[in-house]
């Protein structure tokens, strides 16, 4: 299992260079990256990061078509500049409706932890993975407040994944901590480039 968590991380690091590039290919590795992890964290008995890898696959395939195609579930599509989907800021009235979300599926898999699985780290495990949700979504639809989503999200991860004896997991998680404070900044310059901004 070591081997395919080593395989998973040098993914993960891919992953990270081409979302600070705000490069579209991150969704191949995106899918890859899960489908690898889906062993692992069931191995480990992480059943919501598990679950949430389900998940990824799905927003992985809604990603590229939001980026590349201005797709949008539930309304009309928008428009994209030079073929792409521009990063932006994420709508301050979107705010109110990502926090409901999160207190919901925080609770929500929480219960379905402590129900039916045997997870020593429920709340932990539910944090974690409600939030990546939430960073998922946000990545999905280029927000640039998605890099400070992911900040608590890697943090709270590599302490867990310590605490789970999945210590090149916890390195990369660490890893995403560190640089989301230069992946925020690259953005940041993106989207003033692509705004006309110096």
């Amino acid at each position: 299992m070591q081997v395919i968590e080593i395989i998973g991380t040098i993914v993960g690091l891919i992953y990270l260079w081409l979302e600070y590039r705000a490069s579209i290919y991150l969704w191949i590795a995106s899918i890859v990256m899960p489908a690898i992890y889906l062993f692992v964290y069931y191995n480990a008995g992480l059943y919501a990061d598990f679950g949430i890898n389900i998940y990824y696959l799905v927003i992985a395939l809604y990603g590229w078509a939001a980026w590349r195609y201005g797709f949008r579930l539930f309304s009309k599509k928008e428009p994209t500049a030079n073929g792409e989907l521009p990063i932006r800021r994420t709508p301050k009235q979107t705010w109110h409706k990502i926090v409901w979300i999160y207190i919901f599926l925080q609770l929500f898999i929480v219960f379905i932890l402590k129900n039916f699985t045997d997870s020593t780290v429920a709340w932990a495990d539910a944090f974690t993975t409600a939030l990546s949700i939430i960073g998922m979504w946000l990545l999905a639809r280029k927000y640039i407040e998605q890099w400070w989503v992911w900040l608590a999200v890697d943090i709270a991860s590599s302490c867990l994944y310590i605490y789970k004896d999945l210590y090149f997991t916890a390195a990369l998680y660490a890893l995403y901590a560190i640089t989301v404070i230069f992946g925020y900044r690259k953005w940041r310059k993106l989207m003033n480039e692509q705004n006309g901004l110096q």
